[in-house]
């Protein structure tokens, strides 16, 4: 079995996008979103936007105090000064996984509650919930109580005090209380259900619908777990997540025959490094893909 190469947990939701048979592995079991809870932002994000709260051009300040440790706007912009438009920090977030971007679009999607309120009007009632900006996430996953200062600051004084939060951190060592926790966490069958509604345009208007979808497809963290054993030139419109020992990948994949399947895989509590969780997520993402492409339904 695929997801046996792995010591860890795996979750897998997979579905044709218009109907049809849905396969999971572990159903109702919740794992750690880590960066694919993404996903929901940017959505509450559109919502916005479409009822005329906010606009694509709208103008965000980036206050150097929300910096997050990151590729992306933490690396390049460290001083004051720095302002970018909604769209720039949603193609951040979703491309680049920037949680600098990130963290000031859950502030502009109105914080957690309401990304998670978003998901409940859309319709997934149950089994995904937003409780945290990526910063707090983080705090909460390295076991770190914050205290005054950046986020840089937290961390080195965290990992200075007690050098095992560093090892848990560069070492992808699991964080079981975690890893089990119900915050910030999704089941397979969740992330797959937002994944549909989106692409079905239920939840957005058109425009924001394909603006989203456009996004993520140009997605270039994961390259070697959805994607990674595709065809090459394989659209897939998703979003990665990566904490110490959680990788998944989310998203929406297109057959060469224009139709299309959602899968959402998830890894937790490995021990055996990123090369075994990504090669589990593309073995699985190409089974799924081979099974649509034999004209499974």
């Amino acid at each position: 079995m695929l997801a046996k190469q792995t010591d860890g947990s795996v979750g897998v939701a997979v579905q044709r996008i218009g109907g049809g048979p849905l396969s999971t592995l572990n159903a109702g079991q919740t794992f750690p979103m880590a960066s694919t809870f993404k996903i929901a932002v940017a959505g509450a994000v559109f919502d916005r936007i479409d009822k005329g709260e906010l606009k694509l051009d709208t103008m965000v300040k980036v206050d150097p105090a929300v910096l997050v440790n990151s590729a992306g706007i933490a690396e390049q912009m460290k001083h004051p000064g720095v302002a970018l438009s909604v769209h720039n920090l949603l193609e951040l977030m979703l491309t680049r996984s920037d949680n600098t971007a990130t963290d000031v679009m859950v502030a502009q999607a109105g914080g957690p509650a309401a990304v998670t309120a978003w998901l409940r009007k859309v319709g997934v009632t149950s089994g995904q919930r937003v409780d945290a900006d990526t910063a707090r996430l983080i705090y909460r996953a390295l076991d770190i109580t914050p205290g005054p200062g950046t986020f840089r600051e937290n961390i080195d004084r965290a990992f200075a005090a007690d050098p095992s939060k560093r090892d848990m951190d560069q070492k992808r060592i699991p964080n079981a209380s975690f890893n089990a926790d119900p915050r910030d966490a999704s089941t397979p069958e969740a992330m797959l259900q937002l994944l549909t509604i989106i692409q079905s345009g239920k939840a957005l208007s058109a425009s924001s619908t394909k603006e989203l979808i456009a996004i993520m497809e140009r997605c270039i963290t994961g390259e070697k777990r959805l994607k990674g054993l595709l065809p090459p030139g394989t659209v897939v419109a998703h979003k990665t997540g990566t904490l110490m020992s959680i990788a998944n990948d989310v998203g929406v994949v297109t057959l060469p025959d224009g139709g299309k399947f959602a899968i959402a895989v998830f890894v937790k509590g490995d021990t055996k490094g990123v090369d075994t969780q990504e090669r589990v997520i593309a073995e699985i993402a190409r089974t799924a893909y081979d099974y649509y492409l034999l004209g499974g339904r």
